[in-house]
């Protein structure tokens, strides 16, 4: 993948837009250190064998890089209690030595030449951490089926691959092609990324699963979960040709999930028609019983939703229409598109990921249920907002902002989608960005000037408004004798956006600045779909 110019190592940061000091540990794992800027990470063979009983996992990675420059030190991240035993290049041992908690350096005796591809094999093994309130803390979980067989399933966006096996764990750059390889007990078999090559039973009695990823991936997305699976499959008609869709689960939830997994077959139909065609035909879509509620992993989605509508069975927008579809095969799977397919460099700029795929729901309920049965929902999200931090985090340190990514991400979106004014043009802005940043890590940066140039709108003001700043625009009005004056309050020096209104029952649009402006009417309403407040009405 494509490289960000090099960031300077930094040890101690702090953020006066979060409050929180950071660490020599936060920058290693966050910025793109010297020793990673000098390799362009190829490919993963990712070799694992997987003990249940102990809880504990070992194996070996190849990595294949090219050399962008001649430099002798390389960054290896893996996590404690995990632990790199060896490293070598073919054949020879090469020095490496723990500098922190989470980071290893490997040794070159002699730099490696510039524009050469090589690789390294580290061998590995640990007890991973376990993950207690999977996905959100990430890690293994370790659990069973009911009828006492083991159920095991990883998790780790955010925390970082690195957590369960070693990897060059920063999003900037991925793979661009992998293995997975898993030997578990024989009665299990995992089920990981892309799609099937091969499955033996060894002469210990134990099973391997050989997985091929053909598309570029990020580190996070790559999974695990063994279990007792079945499995059933159906082939989706796409725009791209026939795509396979696979189904995981367990034997005693076949029958529920032949049913409740339907909505995976809506969802891509929805999908592709708002951000076009599904961006791994060659790896096919996966969904994956797991023992735990569910994530994005790249075409190897996880389900733990119990086969309910909505989220564990709520409607997160207190509508109704969120009752009418599993929130966990729309949400997770939109982020195919935004993810997987578009991904942040940097997880400051996570709402690239979350605000896009929150307001995914809203599509997948407009294209089946209607217009206004979209607006409702993502209207109805407002009440989850917090406005509590920006939405963006603190760069270089691995810190995401704040959780209104999503809901407040998906009603700036919608917003935005009202000045634009034009639905079909808004849905090609979509589908262009999935065309135009096609399987590649971007900034918040790109997306924003991409969507102002597509929309012939300067939008940076709203962006600043609703990612970089807590407050909500207040519309202020003053009524008084047959005119209505108006501005903007509560917003970044040089807002100016337009906002949809009715003046005596006639549909127009606003260009209001926090000056005073002043025109003929009566009686004025703003459009619900704008997120604003208003004063004076």
């Amino acid at each position: 993948m494509k490289k960000l110019f090099t960031l300077g190592l930094l040890f101690f940061v702090f953020s006066a837009k979060a409050q929180t000091t950071f660490t020599k540990e936060d920058s290693l794992r966050g910025s793109i250190t010297p020793e990673r800027a000098w390799w362009d990470l190829k490919h993963y063979k990712l070799e694992v064998k997987i003990d249940p009983k102990e809880k504990f996992i070992s194996g070996q990675n190849t990595i294949s890089y090219q050399v962008l420059e001649e430099k002798k030190t390389m960054q290896i991240d893996l996590q404690p209690p995990m632990q790199i035993l060896s490293v070598s290049q073919t054949g020879n041992t090469l020095r490496f030595e723990k500098i922190s908690a989470n980071v290893y350096h490997v040794f070159f005796d002699i730099a490696p030449a510039k524009g050469s591809v090589q690789s390294i094999l580290v061998k590995f093994s640990g007890k991973p951490q376990e993950a207690k309130r999977a996905p959100w803390d990430g890690g293994f979980s370790w659990s069973e089926d009911s009828e006492g067989k083991p159920f095991v399933a990883t998790s780790c966006q955010g925390l970082g691959a690195s957590i369960w096996w070693p990897c060059k764990d920063h999003m900037y750059d991925e793979p661009d092609s992998m293995r997975i390889k898993v030997t578990t007990p024989d009665s299990l078999w995992d089920i990981s990324n892309g799609k099937l090559v091969q499955m033996c039973i060894n002469v210990d009695g134990t099973r391997t699963t050989e997985w091929e990823v053909k598309n570029p991936i990020n580190n996070y997305g790559v999974n695990v979960n063994v279990g007792n699976y079945v499995h059933f499959s159906e082939i989706y008609k796409g725009e791209k040709g026939p795509l396979s869709m696979d189904y995981y689960v367990l034997p005693e939830d076949f029958e529920k999930a032949k049913v409740q997994f339907k909505d995976a077959n809506r969802m891509m139909q929805a999908f592709e028609h708002w951000f076009g065609p599904y961006p791994f035909y060659e790896d096919g879509y996966k969904l994956v019983q797991v023992p735990y509620l569910g994530m994005e992993h790249q075409s190897s989605v996880t389900y733990g939703n119990k086969f309910k509508n909505g989220y564990l069975g709520r409607d997160l927008s207190g509508t109704g229409w969120g009752s009418k579809w599993d929130f966990i095969i729309v949400h997770e799977s939109g982020h195919e598109w935004f993810a997987n397919n578009i991904t942040y460099k940097d997880i400051a700029d996570m709402w690239i990921h979350e605000s896009f795929t929150n307001y995914s729901e809203t599509l997948f309920t407009e294209y089946h249920y209607g217009k206004k049965a979209g607006q409702d929902y993502v209207i109805g999200t407002r009440a989850n907002i917090k406005n509590d931090k920006p939405i963006i985090g603190s760069y270089d340190v691995n810190h995401s902002g704040s959780s209104d990514m999503y809901y407040k991400g998906g009603n700036m979106i919608h917003t935005i989608r009202q000045i634009v004014n034009d639905d079909e043009k808004f849905r090609g802005i979509l589908r262009g960005m999935n065309e135009t940043f096609y399987h590649q890590t971007v900034t918040t940066a790109q997306i924003e000037n991409y969507i102002s140039e597509k929309t012939g709108i300067d939008l940076s003001k709203v962006f600043d408004q609703y990612l970089r700043n807590t407050k909500v625009p207040v519309l202020a009005i003053t009524k008084k004798k047959g005119t209505i004056s108006y501005c903007w309050k509560d917003v970044v020096p040089g807002f100016k956006m337009p906002v949809k209104v009715q003046i005596d029952g006639k549909e127009q649009f606003l260009i209001p600045t926090e000056a005073t402006k002043t025109i003929k009417g009566k009686e004025l309403s703003v459009d619900r779909n704008f997120y604003i407040k208003t004063t004076g009405l």
